[in-house]
C-alpha cells in the first residue's frame, strides 16, 4: 500500500466546536462533503495554476523529451492527465480526505530520487497543498455548518 499524505487544519477553536458537536451526536458527513469539495476544489486549482506557489519548471531534458513525443508545450505535471484526474476525494461523519492512488504520485508531491538507479532527482510539486485562503474557506463552512446546527 502506497503511503499516505495527511492535511490538517490546526484550528483548536474549531476542533472544540466540533467536539462538542459531536458529542451532541449530529451527523457531520454534510460539512465533512463540504470540505472535501473545497480540498478538491483546491488540488484543481494547483494543476491548473501549476502549484500555489509555483511548482518549479521542467529541466530542459524533460522539455526536450516532452516536445518529441508531443507532449509539450504544456503544463508540469500534466503530461497525460493521468495524475490530476486520478484525484478523488472521500468524506463521512469523522473525516474529509482528498488524494490519489498512483503508485508515482508520492514522488510529485514531495520530491526524491528516481529513475534506473535513482539517479534522477525529482523536485517537490506539492499538489495535494492548501492555501491559507483553502484553509479560511473550510473553516467557514464549518461555522456555517456550527451556526445551522445551533440556530
Amino acid at each position: 500500500m502506497a503511503d499516505m499524505i495527511d492535511i490538517r487544519i490546526d484550528s483548536a477553536k474549531l476542533t472544540a466546536a466540533l467536539r462538542r458537536l459531536i458529542a451532541s451526536g449530529r451527523d457531520l458527513t454534510p460539512a465533512m462533503r463540504r470540505a472535501a469539495g473545497i480540498m478538491h476544489d483546491a488540488v484543481e486549482e494547483n494543476f491548473e495554476e501549476e502549484g500555489r506557489p509555483k511548482w518549479k519548471s521542467l529541466a530542459a531534458s524533460t522539455i526536450k523529451q516532452r516536445a518529441k513525443d508531443g507532449s509539450w508545450p504544456g503544463k508540469v505535471l500534466q503530461r497525460r492527465g493521468n495524475l490530476a484526474r486520478s484525484i478523488t476525494r472521500h468524506y463521512d461523519a469523522d473525516s474529509a480526505v482528498v488524494g490519489t492512488n498512483l503508485v508515482y504520485a508520492a514522488i510529485h508531491q514531495l520530491g526524491g530520487q528516481a529513475g534506473r538507479g535513482r539517479k534522477v532527482k525529482i523536485p517537490a510539486r506539492p499538489y495535494l497543498e492548501l492555501t491559507r485562503d483553502d484553509e479560511d474557506a473550510i473553516e467557514k463552512s464549518f461555522a456555517k455548518f456550527l451556526g445551522e446546527a445551533v440556530g
